[in-house]
């Protein structure tokens, strides 16, 4: 017989197979035929590689391949080395929550968002410019290619900006689960410097608890489109926003090479973790030689010092890109080389409210539909692992990552197929599914470690007490984490409002969210529309992270013994 362990077991993979692999496989399935020439919708009914041919073929892919693999690559290794730099130096000086709160408006940002405040610092006619108008004496904007240059360094910038950020708060959270100031005093015993220390003790513990997260920033870099679209080149552009216009394309005839170029996505990214996977591999053999080597070296201090001013400079141009949003979308007339507004008006707001109002509703309710869909299952599936008194096993730990490391251009458009053959498709249901798919896992990780750092005690009490599973659940779980469950919920939240490649090709276009309306409008010529959709959407995330630190402190200001909540 099974035993309940077993049962919740069994109940935990089918929730994998059918709530995540399920929609994964299947439109993987879809443009593994399409990009094989199988298209029975169209006539064709045999599979062949011309499709392949026809890609290798289409004009400037190799440069996209390229840009692809640079800016990919480029902007994870230097977020990582940042925010390792910086880690050196704060770690002794702020705790992982206060970093938390100084990093919650550029973590709570939309990559889209972040990119269009970009296009207005960055610009020939940006602020940065017209900052140096005056001590190099410009008139009118200089004529560089500073945003959507060739060689893809003002999307880097803006991929750096939104990792940095992520990654500082992930490695320092890392840290609070290691004894580094033990550590530190013994090795600075041993005659080790604090360069050298983090180098040869503190990483190699910090590596395997963000490993995954690193991957998944490094899947997400090599196929991002929003930021590509509003930052990179355009002709040619990356991979993924090639990709994606091929899809968009009138042309039937380009379904077939455009999947052959999402499948390859797919291969670069998967070629590119292992790559870094066999780069562990050789830094942790050479580094046991290290060690046992014995050497003391020379100090890099000044080197972390650079990387921490930089993450520094960083941080105040993503500071100047949200402060531009709200600037330009209050702005009538600003003329270079100006550093403020000559006149300001509230008429990019009052003339497109019809617009802006309906694409506020739409990622309102996709937002809050979603994120309260991954905290009833994220609750549920944590819930029962403790009823059973299992643990999540590594394999599945894995899976809950594989929305974040599969490119989603690699099967969103299968996975729409699949839904237009059950008449499925462009409804507000597919939209929430699809973007289920990548809110979950994130809620998941972000509630997860909390969950089971609470002290088995409170529920002990509580059933000697004699309240059922379900009062334990909500009179003390849901009680004793409110702030982690909010925290969790702002995030669901934040990648809801983010998503753009799941709610333009699962919604057909025709569901308009704060996001897509933002990237469309991007290449426009009025700014300040497209300031006012990029505000709210970094507005509304952030909104929402304020609600998550300041309800706890009003609902719990007046605290009172647990044994008087068992007893209510």
């Amino acid at each position: 017989m099974i035993n309940n362990g077993q049962l919740i077991r069994v109940i935990v993979l089918c929730a994998m197979v059918f709530g995540l692999i399920a929609p994964i496989v299947l439109g993987l399935w879809q443009t593994v035929k399409a990009a094989f020439g199988f298209m029975p919708a169209l006539g064709l009914l045999e599979w062949s590689t011309e499709p392949w041919q026809k890609l290798q073929n289409l004009s400037g892919f190799s440069t996209s391949l390229r840009l692809t693999l640079t800016t990919g690559f480029g902007a994870t290794l230097v977020s990582f080395l940042l925010a390792t730099g910086v880690c050196t130096t704060l770690q002794a000086y702020l705790r992982p929550s206060i970093v938390a709160r100084i990093l919650t408006p550029f973590l709570a940002t939309p990559h889209a968002a972040i990119a269009v405040g970009l296009t207005f610092v960055l610009a020939p006619s940006g602020w940065i410019a017209r900052m140096l108008s005056g001590p190099l004496g410009w008139e009118n904007p200089p004529d560089l290619s500073t945003v959507n240059d060739s060689w893809g360094l003002a999307l880097m910038l803006g991929l750096i900006v939104k990792e940095v950020p992520f990654l500082l708060f992930l490695i320092l959270s890392a840290l609070s689960q290691i004894s580094i100031t033990n550590q530190m005093a013994t090795a600075r015993s041993l005659g080790y410097t604090p360069s050298h220390i983090w180098i040869k003790v503190i990483m190699p513990q910090v590596w395997p608890l963000i490993r995954l997260p690193f991957w998944v920033v490094l899947a997400y870099s090599l196929s991002v489109v929003d930021m590509a679209i509003i930052l990179g080149p355009s002709n040619p552009p990356t991979l993924a926003v090639a990709v994606t216009r091929w899809f968009s394309s009138h042309e039937l005839s380009m379904l077939a090479p455009a999947s052959a170029g999402a499948l390859l996505q797919a291969m670069i990214v998967l070629l590119s973790l292992v790559f870094v996977y066999l780069c562990e591999l050789l830094i942790r053999h050479s580094g046991v030689w290290w060690l046992r080597k014995g050497s003391r070296g020379t100090s890099i201090n000044l080197g972390i010092w650079i990387t921490t001013v930089c993450t520094i400079g960083l941080m105040i141009l993503a500071s100047l890109t949200l402060l531009s949003l709200f600037i330009w979308s209050l702005t009538w007339r600003w003329s270079f080389p100006r550093l403020i507004p000559e006149s300001w008006s509230l008429r990019a707001w009052t003339n497109s409210f019809d617009s802006w109002g309906v694409a506020l509703g739409n990622t309102l309710a996709l937002a809050s539909a979603t994120t309260l869909i991954s905290l009833i299952i994220t609750i549920a599936w944590l819930e029962t692992e403790d009823s059973a008194n299992t643990t999540r096993s590594s394999w599945i730990n894995s899976l809950i990552y594989l929305p974040l490391l599969v490119p989603q251009i690699t099967f969103l458009y299968g996975l729409n197929v699949v839904f237009l053959s059950i008449n499925f498709s462009a409804s507000y249901i597919a939209v929430i599914w699809a973007q289920t798919l990548f809110v979950f896992p994130y809620m998941m990780i972000a509630l997860s470690d909390p969950w089971r750092a609470m002290d088995p005690r409170f529920t002990k009490v509580g059933a000697a007490l004699g309240a059922g599973p379900w009062k334990r659940l909500i009179s003390i779980k849901l009680h004793v984490l409110l702030r982690p469950i909010l925290t969790a919920i702002s995030i669901g939240v934040a990648v809801s409002v983010a998503q753009y490649l799941p709610t333009l090709f699962i919604g057909a276009g025709r569901i308009n969210t704060l996001t897509t309306e933002a990237v469309t409008l991007s290449s426009g010529s009025d700014r300040r529309i497209t300031a006012v959709y990029a505000s709210l959407q970094a507005a509304l995330p952030f909104i929402i992270y304020l609600v998550a630190f300041l309800l706890p402190a009003v609902l719990h200001r007046n605290r009172r013994d647990l044994i008087g909540v068992f007893q209510k």
